[in-house]
């Protein structure tokens, strides 16, 4: 599985953070109106804790997580900040507890009530998203309405962290390489995945066993309650469809309003989920390929398949001779893939892939090496911005039973070659992570009903490289109430990024509670 964490960002705008914009189209919308769902004016800079009717009725032994007296505090110049208290382990909510860190963007106008956003991941920081980037993943429209509420799920940056490794450590492990397909191969990365296990268990204590997508679900309850609401609004990319989801699950009648964008099918496996994005990878290099052929400065020549085989020669020449950048790191062959992938998340940014690719045929890998660097959120000092790359592994390997057996992995090694020549071998063995692991997987793919719940709209892209259209197609598929609004369009996610038609579709139903005529697509 490769990351279908957080939303694709704009390479070429301010700090590379924003989302790319996009051009307008006809919306057609549907008269059906959902329940406007019961709202408060949000929080206020001080101490402020729910009122009974906004918790509804809850286990007596969570009142306390509910009913928790919540300190605002002015921050990050313009902003409200708190730490929430929630249970460690749900099972035994009075044992222990972690705190989150959330941060709320205040509505311009007058706010008919709070939106959760998750960026994705998992690992992906909601807090950094209103910190950062919430102009290129919202209206102003919507931002006038509602309130925005950022949260660091469990295990992630300014909550309660999973750690693992020091920054050189994290440095190492993201430019090692192995070969799995070799005896040898398969040992080493067996060996390698669990000294990075035991690390994780050293480092993180009894948390690692508690970061679950379950978990982090039941935690956005007790958010929605202290941000006054009696019903979840939520926005939530990529992973954080998934997420979502599994609200919707749990908790079907505080369901306000939903949008799950770039949808996760929750009923795939690890090995199904790994698959379909290695097909939609390449997919999605071959839609940069034949893009980058029309234009001057393209590195590329001769038919799409002539260019593809020349990046797949490129690849594999670092395979065999790592390249040194301009800073004098090395940078091997998963470096360079992370690198090379970056891009193809938001078609807005293959212009920094084609000067990557112009550098590395030439012999120079440092804007490849930037674009990695970037993806992992590594800062010039060598530090980095968050520990998305320790929480992906630990949330995985507690929602998805992985498969581990040695013939079957070489089976779906070569299922994935064959579906992406480019890119499948450094997406196969991804059990090992998860072999050693101290902890026994909580979760398992299933179909997603949440019967009950309001209308959840689910947007899906055509062209997405990270969370194949036909993952929103099931989502929207499996859950009861859901509507499928389709973008024709390449890269990851849909709001934000799309045209007037999605931003329409997406504002019309949070501000108005108008739902989207059923397989809308806007072109």
């Amino acid at each position: 599985m490769t990351p279908a964490r957080r939303r694709p960002r704009d390479l070429s705008a301010r700090s590379l953070r924003r989302a790319a914009a996009a051009g307008s189209a006809a919306v057609v919308l549907a008269s059906l109106v959902a329940c406007v769902p019961g709202e408060s004016a949000g929080p206020e800079r001080g101490t402020q804790s729910a009122a009974p009717e906004v918790i509804g009725d809850v286990p007596a032994e969570l009142e306390s997580y509910y009913m928790q007296e919540v300190v605002w505090d002015s921050c990050e110049d313009s902003y409200l900040c708190a730490s929430i208290e929630v249970p460690l382990d749900y099972s035994n909510p009075g044992d222990n507890s972690i705190e989150l860190e959330v941060i709320l963007s205040e509505a311009g106008g007058t706010a008919e009530g709070t939106i959760l956003v998750n960026p994705g991941g998992p690992g992906g920081s909601g807090y950094d998203t209103v910190l950062e980037s919430l102009e290129g993943v919202t209206t102003s429209r919507l931002r006038d309405d509602f309130n925005i509420l950022g949260f660091d799920p469990r295990g992630v940056g300014r909550s309660t962290p999973v750690d693992c490794l020091t920054d050189e450590e994290l440095d190492a492990s993201r430019n090692e390489t192995f070969d799995p397909s070799t005896d040898a191969g398969f040992e080493e990365a067996r060996a390698n995945a669990a000294d990075y296990a035991a690390q994780c268990a050293e480092e993180s204590g009894d948390l690692l066993g508690f970061v679950d997508t379950a978990s982090a679900a039941r935690d956005m309850d007790i958010l929605r309650a202290v941000a006054g609401d009696s019903k979840l609004n939520y926005l939530g990319f990529s992973y954080g469809t998934f997420l979502g989801a599994t609200y919707a699950e749990l908790f079907p009648e505080t369901v306000g309003r939903m949008v799950l964008d770039g949808g996760i099918d929750p009923s795939a496996s690890n090995e199904e989920i790994t698959l379909g994005q290695a097909r939609a990878f390449e997919k999605a290099i071959r839609a940069y390929v034949e893009d980058c052929l029309t234009s001057s400065n393209c590195p590329l020549s001769g038919t799409v398949d002539d260019a593809v085989e020349t990046i797949r020669d490129l690849i594999a020449s670092v395979e065999v001779s790592p390249m040194t950048a301009a800073d004098g790191r090395t940078v091997t062959a998963s470096t360079f893939v992370s690198g090379f992938i970056l891009p193809l998340y938001n078609d807005a940014n293959w212009p920094a892939l084609t000067q990557a690719l112009s550098s590395a045929l030439r012999g120079d890998p440092t804007t490849i090496l930037m674009l990695a660097d970037l993806g992992a959120e590594r800062e010039e000092d060598g530090s980095y911005a968050s520990n998305s790359f320790e929480v992906f592994s630990a949330v995985n390997c507690l929602d998805y039973p992985m498969e581990t057996d040695r013939t079957q992995m070489d089976l779906d090694a070569a299922e994935l070659e064959a579906a992406s020549p480019t890119l499948g071998r450094f997406l196969a063995y991804g059990g090992l992570t998860c072999e050693a692991w101290p902890h026994e997987p909580t979760g398992e793919p299933h179909r997603i009903a949440a019967e009950g719940a309001a209308p959840i709209l689910v947007l899906g892209t055509t062209g997405d490289p990270a969370t194949p259209y036909e993952w929103s197609q099931a989502l929207a598929g499996q859950l009861d109430s859901a509507v499928l609004v389709t973008w024709e369009a390449e890269g990851h996610t849909a709001y934000g990024r799309g045209n007037q038609c999605i931003a329409d579709a997406v504002d019309d139903y949070f501000i108005d509670g108008t739902v989207p005529q059923d397989r809308l697509v806007c072109s």
